[in-house]
């Protein structure tokens, strides 16, 4: 299990939690995807992951291949749920329900996605604790490293009531 603490003032052990959802995703682990931040401040959740820039991850214009840039704003919202959810894992478990991507400029080199809670914490939980199956956005912005953003992603989750 991921670690644990309380919504209103979570402290987050952003290795424990980037060592945990690595080793949960083997695929992410495989592209090379890792977690290099993940943070927690009320209802401002938000992670950062990094892919590298290697030949075996290129497309035919020498940049991260769609899916690997995929994998990485998928990896980075699932650290955000994590850092979120990861203390009510008891009673619900996180899916990714649906996603949207567009690229709009060319990947090259190293690329970093930010990922932000797009739903303030304490709704979901209240939804999931009334009975629901409540679902939640978060935005992914995909930027090279001189900063240009070259891809958003949008991934919604769920948290499925545990039976």
């Amino acid at each position: 299990m991921l670690p644990a603490g309380n919504i209103a003032g979570m402290s987050i052990d952003s290795k424990a939690l980037a060592e945990g959802l690595i080793s949960a995703v083997p695929f992410a682990r495989t592209v090379g995807i890792e977690i290099a931040d993940v943070t927690v401040d009320g209802d401002d959740v938000r992670a950062v992951a990094t892919l590298p820039d290697e030949p075996r991850l290129h497309n035919h214009v020498a940049g991260p291949h769609a899916g690997a840039l995929f994998a990485l704003g998928e990896t980075a919202s699932g650290a955000v749920v994590m850092a979120a959810f990861g203390p009510h894992l008891a009673v619900g478990t996180p899916l990714a329900v649906r996603a949207d991507i567009a690229y709009a400029k060319l990947a090259r080199g190293a690329v970093r996605a930010t990922a932000t809670l797009g739903r303030p914490v304490q709704d979901v939980i209240d939804e999931l604790a009334a009975g629901g199956r409540p679902e939640f956005p978060v935005a992914v912005e995909i930027t090279r490293e001189d900063g240009a953003v070259t891809t958003t992603m949008t991934v919604v989750w769920t948290l499925r009531p545990n039976n």
